[in-house]
């Protein structure tokens, strides 16, 4: 069984789509049993994203898998929940999201030192194709470089 202490999910497929430029940390409102489904490591970010609605930022598409030992009181699984944040910081997302290309992704899911769930969200444009071809080669170069390395 994972310690909550070691949880971190991450979004890979955000950093490869999105150049990020400014990231949040925040809170997510869950109920008994999501949290539970997150401490033991049954969450996903693939195909999330987050959205100003109201002054208010939301999940939307977030996977949770139901808890093994919930009853009726069990979550549904893919809900929008919603993201804590302070007024300026809602402020600064707001203004960058409304800026055209620029896209709320949510990066990075973990438990923090006090036990509460956290998300690292960030706010950035999406990536040209040559740009991901950029990518794949500085990926492969770095790969390359550290089995030289090795030997």
């Amino acid at each position: 069984m994972k310690i909550a202490k070691d949880i971190n999910i991450k979004n890979r497929r955000a950093t490869f789509d999105y150049a990020i430029s400014d990231t949040y940390t925040a809170g997510i409102v869950l109920t008994g049993t999501e949290i539970k489904s997150i401490r033991l490591g049954k969450a996903s970010l693939a195909d999330t994203f987050c959205y100003v609605f109201n002054h208010e930022v939301w999940v939307k598409n977030m996977y949770i898998a139901p808890y093994f030992y919930g009853t009726y009181n069990n979550h549904s699984d893919r809900r929008e929940r919603k993201l804590l944040l302070s007024r300026k910081e809602i402020r600064d997302i707001e203004k960058l999201a409304s800026t055209p290309g620029y896209t709320i992704v949510p990066l990075r899911l973990f438990i923090s030192q006090k036990g509460y769930a956290k998300m690292v969200i960030g706010v950035g444009r999406g990536k040209k194709e040559y740009d991901k071809r950029q990518s794949i080669k500085e990926r492969d170069d770095r790969r390359d470089m550290a089995r030289a390395f090795r030997r």
